[in-house]
């Protein structure tokens, strides 16, 4: 039995507030289990220095968690400078422009911004969901005051933990389970079931092809569900 008394095979409620900070373009707190985030989008009529005149736009995140997120506090400073926050915001960035038409929104940037106010596992798979919620409900404010002429974004996008603890294989780690997981694992997929990114690791014993394939399948039913769950959000987008 998990500690919340999940089957193996099912996903934290999921609780996603839109328009959740007065000023950002999109923005929602999104809850998955007692892990919370809240997520922004700004656009911005500049790109990096690299796409000056290429005709393309941009979309770039940051992570971040306050100092009490977590059982015990961490220090500000190591929180927002450390190599753990820039691979989750370079992560949560790279996904997103998967799924993101570039050359629709001109030479503008859509910045998306994650902060974790409390943490309980699966926070950078939390954030790239909030974070594309985020970049849709921008896209749509500003298709609407006709800032954009379209929706510039190709499909669904959502990622999910799943893992391996005491020979169990498991959906949606919490922060209990993820501490002790021999194997932890976090999976990006696309609407259309397409891969976009997986990072799995062997905590102690190396796992087998078939332990592979079988968390993949895991993490697919889990994505498809969450993908559910962002279309009663967001509404069709193709």
């Amino acid at each position: 039995m998990r500690p919340d008394k999940r089957k193996n095979n099912q996903i934290r409620q999921i609780k996603v507030t839109t328009n959740y900070i007065k000023h950002a373009e999109g923005s929602c707190l999104l809850e998955m289990g007692d892990t919370r985030i809240v997520c922004t989008a700004t656009f911005e009529n500049k790109v990096p220095v690299f796409l000056k005149g290429a005709g393309s736009g941009w979309v770039t995140a940051e992570y971040g968690m306050l100092p009490r997120a977590t059982g015990v506090r961490n220090y500000r400073n190591e929180l927002m400078g450390g190599g753990r926050v820039k691979e989750i915001q370079r992560l949560i960035g790279r996904v997103l422009r998967t799924i993101t038409d570039l050359r629709a929104f001109g030479e503008s940037t859509v910045k998306v911004d994650c902060d974790v106010i409390q943490a309980d596992g699966g926070t950078r798979v939390a954030s790239i969901i909030g974070g594309f919620i985020v970049l849709v409900e921008a896209f749509k404010k500003l298709r609407n005051q006709r800032v954009i002429h379209s929706l510039p974004v190709k499909d669904y996008l959502a990622a999910v933990s799943v893992g391996i603890v005491k020979g169990e294989k498991l959906l949606d780690l919490s922060f209990s389970e993820d501490s002790k997981a021999d194997v932890d694992m976090n999976v990006c997929m696309t609407g259309d079931g397409k891969i976009v990114e997986v990072q799995g690791t062997a905590e102690k014993e190396p796992f087998s092809k078939e332990d592979l394939d079988g968390l993949l399948s895991l993490a697919k039913k889990g994505v498809e569900e969450i993908i559910e769950i962002e279309k009663d959000i967001v509404g069709v987008i193709l």
